[in-house]
């Protein structure tokens, strides 16, 4: 990309035209949250995770018809290995804080991912640890808190397995960030794909049910749906600067609300909204950052993390 491209502002229509793709995506990782909430009441967390990313293999397929499989070869397949068990960890623990807390929660902790990238890239990537980073790192961990309200409820295992999912993600999104400097994202994709499926198959069998078809068909509409939502993402990110899509990002705690009210009759307290709010509004305070600092080229940042449901 030159440096023109970088540096001009977008379009009022493509501005108009990327919030309505992220707003598309959020809702697209909403409505397959909430159908996996639907499977997971009868189907194990393992194996459904497992079944979720196996179906997005026969997806990937037809991608590789007419010769493309020379993109899958590297030099860092020790990178996809690594980076294929830390998601697997962080996927199969959503799925289990999937079965234990509302919808809304696991959408408004999710928010937490970008937080973890930002230390990360400090730690892992060298990037300069700017007093602005702090005090929003700062800012999220309490919205953190003002969700879990620590003290004042007691903690759900759930709430455990997201606040460790997160950071699991956030390394992911390094990794990826890293590899991409060297391979193409199809190669990346497909290898995540294909190492997450490989390492969730041995304790899918451990806790193994025949599925039923119907089960069988959701898993695969989420499947679906889920690659919908990365495209109308990827598109969002084409048609504008990050900071102009970043924003509409939380409506996907509006829409994961709603599905939890009128499919589960799930209400979210006021601390949800508060502590969700608080988190979102640093995050998108870092991608802001990223992006000025990005377009000066003062140094590579770090990718802005997707959110939790966009990592599964």
């Amino acid at each position: 990309m030159s440096s023109a491209e970088t540096t001009a502002a977008p379009q009022p229509n493509n501005a108009l035209k990327a919030i309505a793709w992220m707003a598309l995506s959020g809702l697209g990782f909403s409505a397959m949250t909430g159908v996996l909430r639907y499977v997971t009441e009868t189907m194990d967390p393992l194996q459904a995770g497992f079944l979720r990313y196996a179906f997005s293999i026969f997806l990937l397929a037809p991608y590789f018809i007419g010769g493309r499989f020379g993109q899958l070869r590297t030099q860092r397949l020790h990178w996809h290995v690594i980076r294929g068990a830390l998601h697997t960890t962080g996927v199969l623990l959503w799925f289990f804080a999937l079965t234990r807390i509302p919808l809304a929660d696991i959408t408004a902790l999710s928010f937490t991912s970008p937080l973890f990238a930002t230390v990360g890239a400090v730690l892992f990537l060298g990037e300069r640890l700017h007093a602005r980073r702090i005090g929003a790192v700062l800012m999220g961990f309490a919205g953190t808190l003002v969700v879990i309200r620590p003290g004042f409820s007691a903690i759900d295992l759930g709430v455990i397995c997201m606040l460790i999912s997160s950071p699991l993600f956030a390394i992911s999104e390094l990794i990826a960030k890293n590899l991409s400097r060297h391979e193409g994202t199809a190669t990346i994709v497909t290898y995540q794909t294909v190492t997450v499926t490989a390492f969730a198959l041995v304790p899918a069998l451990w806790v193994w049910e025949t599925p039923s078809w119907a089960d069988m068909g959701l898993l695969c509409l989420t499947a679906l749906v889920a690659t919908g939502a990365h495209l109308c993402w990827i598109r969002a990110l084409k048609e504008a600067d990050v900071t102009v899509t970043q924003p509409i990002k939380f409506l996907t705690l509006v829409w994961a609300a709603a599905i939890g009210f009128f499919a589960y009759g799930e209400v979210p307290d006021i601390w949800v909204w508060v502590g969700g709010a608080i988190i979102f509004a640093s995050a998108s305070y870092i991608a802001h950052r990223e992006a000025q600092i990005r377009r000066q080229g003062k140094e590579t940042v770090a990718p802005v993390a997707t959110s939790g449901p966009a990592n599964t």
